[in-house]
């Protein structure tokens, strides 16, 4: 179980050296290639007129183009040469949904890493929406969070519901799941659904040990509304 290839989405503007770290720590354990993608979107400048403002169009252009150049440096100067795959590298400056672009270009990688976007921090120019990569990109997608937590691979919780999405998830998520150190399988169920929840948990656990994974089961009953 590997993933062949990562996907990394950069964010412009500001440095992605906790997600640099991140992703080499990866493709060293899965000896994997890594695909190096950034998008942005110049902003509409309107004159009090109605008119586009070509001056101020074309300065915010060549300062995305520059951030853009930043942000391949940054990447090739954290990873040139640690690779056991190749290194690639995308980038769009486009009017169209940012996550459009960075969720199509998931077709060429096994996993998407990204940062978590913070509210009030989001830059409709130059962040993408992280919910809405998840739902689009059609490929397990890793969430560092905005702290730029180290993933230590001592510990995974999977929170089971028996959804078609989780199922996917833990899938998904098996190449990861074997170099844990420990591995839980929780679901939160209704007192009246207790027995039932620990039969699909274990239906879990026992799929997971075909896989030479070794999980513990958890079926804890629900004390608020958990929807």
């Amino acid at each position: 179980m590997s993933y062949a290839t990562l996907m990394l989405h950069l964010e412009l503007g500001r440095s992605n050296a906790a997600l640099l770290d991140l992703a080499v720590d990866l493709a060293e354990r899965f000896q994997a290639g890594v695909i190096g993608v950034t998008a942005c979107k110049p902003a509409a400048f309107v004159a009090g007129d109605g008119y586009m403002d070509g001056a101020l169009i074309d300065a915010e252009y060549r300062q995305l183009a520059q951030e853009s150049e930043i942000a391949e440096v940054e990447f090739r100067a954290a990873l040139q040469g640690r690779l056991a795959g190749p290194l690639g590298w995308r980038s769009t400056r486009d009017y169209a949904p940012l996550v459009d672009y960075v969720a199509h270009q998931a077709r060429a990688a096994d996993l998407s890493v990204t940062t978590a976007v913070k509210g009030e921090l989001f830059d409709a120019s130059r962040a993408v929406d992280t919910g809405s990569l998840v739902m689009q990109a059609g490929r397990p997608v890793l969430v560092m969070p905005i702290a730029g937590t180290p993933l230590t691979y001592s510990h995974a919780l999977v929170a089971w519901n028996n959804s078609r999405e989780a199922r996917r998830a833990v899938n998904d998520a098996l190449p990861l799941l074997a170099r844990m150190a420990k591995v839980t399988v929780v679901e939160i169920a209704d007192e009246s659904d207790m027995a039932d929840a620990r039969e699909r948990v274990a239906d879990v656990v026992a799929w997971l040990a075909c896989h030479r994974i070794t999980a513990t089961p958890l079926v804890s009953p629900s004390i608020e509304d958990d929807a």
